[in-house]
């Protein structure tokens, strides 16, 4: 079971209770209404009206509906950026399926979490806010509510959380910034494909350079390289991947939408995609404050910066 507490102040003595839960949980009408039939709003244990006010130093407690997810739990490390009562989120290491599939049924960062909670003494759904692929690696965020998943859902719509990425990419564009506005939509001659296309959905990816290198001796058609940052307004699937391969500075290391050239040295330095999601920004749903994280990159994409460097000498 799911509690959120609040010791009224003097501000608060003119607030009925559902202003209270507006105002100091930011919670909306329709949870609201949902918490007042199901009877899970407390005012020093005792059942709350809406219409009720408090005095200073009563204690509010709202308990949401028990829910729970089930999955194996699996000793598998995580590391935890951040944590509060609300969400959590995990810089995730690459290679970890984020949720079981058919074709990957456990060792999944689901089961890892599920142990990390067994750990805790903690019980609650596990809500993925953000998505990414097996093979890149960076910050998830996870709800441990529903009120928390739809607040920072909402923020996502509205685009005001900040999500940024790194990735090494083929190729060298020629100005330092830009925006790609290309429209994504499911790939017709590739299942598991995404592509620009006419009939996709509205994406939005801007990028930034952040550090070029040049091409070593023998590796004929490649056009040296280029460490990149990444913002996303939207978030289609796979979208960076998309937009970088359509523009011609596919992800290093990504067999799905990696050009082919004759030489590719990178391979040697990078057994996977070279994207890391590094950082995000969003509003606490309870606080209303911004929240500010960021994970670094990774040791594989830092040797294979060191191995760049070092190839265009």
């Amino acid at each position: 079971m799911d509690h959120k507490t609040y010791i009224l102040t003097s501000e608060d003595e003119t607030l009925y209770i559902k202003e209270l839960l507006q105002r100091r949980f930011h919670f909306s009408s329709r949870l609201i209404r949902k918490l007042k039939v199901e009877g899970g709003v407390f005012v020093n244990e005792k059942p709350a009206r809406m219409r009720q006010k408090g005095r200073v130093g009563d204690v509010l407690r709202v308990r949401f509906p028990e829910e729970s997810s089930y999955f194996e739990p699996e000793d598998i490390p995580l590391d935890v950026v951040y944590e509060d009562g609300d969400l959590l989120v995990i810089n995730k290491q690459p290679g970890l399926v984020v949720h079981p599939t058919k074709n990957y049924q456990s060792g999944t960062l689901a089961n890892a979490l599920a142990f990390l909670m067994r750990q805790k003494g903690d019980d609650y759904k596990i809500r993925f806010v953000n998505r990414l692929d097996r093979d890149t690696s960076g910050l998830i965020l996870v709800a441990k509510n529903a009120h928390c998943q739809k607040h920072i859902s909402d923020q996502m719509d509205r685009q005001e959380v900040l999500k940024c990425y790194k990735a090494i990419v083929h190729g060298i564009p020629e100005e330092q910034e830009g925006t790609i506005d290309l429209p994504i939509g499911k790939d017709p001659e590739h299942a598991a494909r995404r592509a620009v296309l006419e009939s996709g959905y509205p994406s939005v990816t801007r990028y930034r350079v952040l550090e070029r290198f040049a091409a070593g001796p023998g590796q004929g058609s490649i056009p040296g390289y280029a460490l990149l940052g990444l913002t996303l307004e939207t978030g289609r699937t796979h979208q960076i991947r998309v937009h970088l391969s359509h523009k011609g500075w596919p992800v290093v290391g990504d067999e799905l939408y990696g050009a082919l050239f004759d030489y590719t040295p990178e391979n040697d330095l990078m057994k996977r995609q070279a994207l890391h999601a590094f950082e995000l920004e969003l509003t606490q749903p309870s606080t209303g404050q911004r929240i500010s994280l960021r994970a670094s990159l990774p040791e594989d994409m830092e040797a294979c910066l060191r191995g760049l460097k070092g190839m265009g000498r």
